[in-house]
């Protein structure tokens, strides 16, 4: 298990501040991350931790996951690596 989590439905209100205080009782955050819009600048409703041990990483999913934050149940889980896109896809302009 790594040691980055992915959050999914965050509240629109939720702060990387109140992401990392919220993970903080877990052990120590490395990290965290509200995704924004670029355009808009608002959250896109998901954001990743990064917990400083896969220990501390375990329970912070076993611990919040379904939980309510900022009035929404959170959907946490271990971050996968995102799929690298092929580079022909942008020759084909």
């Amino acid at each position: 298990m790594g040691n980055k989590l992915y959050v999914g439905n965050l509240s629109w209100n939720t702060t990387e501040d109140s992401l990392r205080n919220y993970f903080s009782s877990f052990g120590t955050v490395v990290s965290a991350r509200v995704v924004a819009d670029r355009e808009s600048g608002r959250s896109k409703g998901f954001g990743f931790v990064e917990m400083s041990s896969n220990s501390e990483a375990a329970a912070a999913i076993e611990g919040t996951n379904g939980k309510d934050l900022d009035g929404r149940p959170l959907r946490v889980n271990e971050a996968q690596d995102k799929p690298r896109r092929e580079r022909s896809d942008y020759n084909n302009w």
